[in-house]
């Protein structure tokens, strides 16, 4: 027997998934309260579509340049401090929500929670990429990102009870502290694999196995593996802009299904806040099941001895297809089946997010995973931007949903294509 079975599995490193998981799940827990709550801040405050596609877009400006600041912070901080200073600006953020009373202010507030959860995905990725071997990544990218559908799920719960025991300014200021306590938590609890007396030298070695085996076979260059790499370096490579591009027509699609599935089932459906709970546990449950599987697909297939460029372009081929029905759902009269189409896109989303995470620790050094995922999510950020404002001008324009789910149900197709042509999944070599 190996020494020890935590060569491939060890509490640590799954109580960091762990961990991971919980800042995601509060990360979506924060950004999904304002689409939840739409209606009643709407009759509120007399916000218009456009207003409410303007404050959306906010949020994913700040997020697009976030993103850009927390892919270094991240690689000059390290992962624990990093982390950290992201998940108490965006809690400050979401609590600020209470304060607003305009469109500017909301527009402020969600452009400081942006800022924030900017750094969320980058860290989650690196730490992935610290505590676990090419073959594994897929699978716990899965888990931690399936994150975002709990709190997708549980938002809607705790949200409509805080809504309507103490009104909708408070559900801003009640979920925005989850995040200043996951901090403590994380603070107390995290080290690095090296410094973390948990993780015995069989764990480090498997942690480590594929930079063994790079550096045997000569892709890893010892001398030069930990230079700082420049964003102008990482733009010298066609896989940066397909990544990138990949991105932004993806993205936005997963934005427009957390900001404006409530307002959706409300104006096709007719249902209020609290009878659009289940419909919305039901889609985001889904959701987490295609994270999961994502990962799980795209790992099992490299166990079968494919290799990894197949497991991930492959398995992103398949989730991209189930995406297509959604093409239909304007024209469906009969909720559930809207809501399993709706859920199995979001799935699909999910699927695509757990590979295009790894793909980026698979095709570029450890030491540059937090820029590059920076880098990357600027593209889904400006996406989702654009698109934010589009949506809202197009509701107002023609009181329909179709054009939208139109254009979203081929976005995935048109990202496996980018990938296949010009992302060969094998790391970059820098000098």
């Amino acid at each position: 027997m190996k020494d020890m079975d935590t060569t491939k599995k060890t509490n640590v490193r799954w109580m960091v998934v762990a961990l991971i998981f919980f800042a995601t799940t509060v990360n979506y827990i924060d950004r999904q309260v304002i689409g939840l709550l739409k209606p009643y801040i709407q009759d509120d405050l007399g916000w218009t579509e456009a207003d409410y596609g303007y404050i959306v877009t906010a949020f994913q400006i700040a997020y697009g340049i976030g993103m850009i600041a927390c892919g270094r912070m991240l690689d000059k901080l390290g992962s624990k401090l990093g982390y950290s200073v992201a998940i108490i600006v965006w809690s400050l953020g979401a609590v600020l929500h209470a304060a607003a009373r305009s469109v500017v202010g909301f527009g402020a507030a969600r452009a400081v929670l942006g800022l924030g959860e900017a750094g969320n995905f980058p860290a989650a990725v690196k730490v992935i990429a610290e505590w676990f071997p090419k073959r594994d990544r897929a699978f716990a990218t899965g888990v931690f990102n399936s994150g975002t559908t709990v709190g997708a799920i549980i938002a809607p719960i705790i949200v409509t009870a805080i809504t309507l025991q103490w009104g909708w300014r408070w559900a801003f200021i009640v979920t925005g502290l989850l995040g200043f306590i996951w901090v403590v938590i994380w603070w107390l609890l995290y080290k690095d694999p090296d410094k973390n007396p948990s993780v015995n030298a069989a764990e480090l070695a498997y942690i480590r196995s594929d930079e063994e085996s790079e550096k045997e076979e000569g892709k890893i260059n010892e001398e030069s593996k930990e230079n700082v790499v420049t964003w102008r370096e990482l733009f010298q490579h066609r896989q940066t802009y397909a990544i990138l591009f990949s991105r932004f027509v993806t993205d936005w699609v997963w934005w427009f299904f957390l900001f404006w599935t409530p307002d959706f089932l409300k104006k096709t459906q007719n249902l209020d806040l609290q009878a659009t709970v289940l419909p919305l546990i039901v889609i985001y449950l889904m959701s987490s099941i295609g994270g999961i599987y994502g990962g799980h697909v795209s790992s099992q297939f490299i166990r079968m001895g494919r290799s990894v460029d197949f497991a991930r372009k492959t398995t992103i081929l398949l989730f991209a297809l189930l995406v297509l029905p959604l093409n239909a759902v304007p024209y469906i009269s009969n909720m559930w089946v809207v809501i399993f189409i709706i859920g199995l896109a979001t799935s699909t989303h999910q699927a695509w997010a757990s590979n295009i995470f790894t793909i980026v620790s698979d095709v570029y050094p450890k030491h540059v995973v937090g820029s590059m995922t920076g880098i990357s999510s600027v593209g889904g950020a400006v996406g989702g931007a654009l698109a934010s404002s589009f949506v809202g001008l197009i509701l107002e324009w023609t009181g329909s949903y179709a054009t939208i789910f139109m254009i979203a149900s081929t976005m995935y197709i048109l990202a496996w294509l980018t990938l296949r042509l010009f992302v060969p999944i094998r790391q970059i070599k820098f000098k």
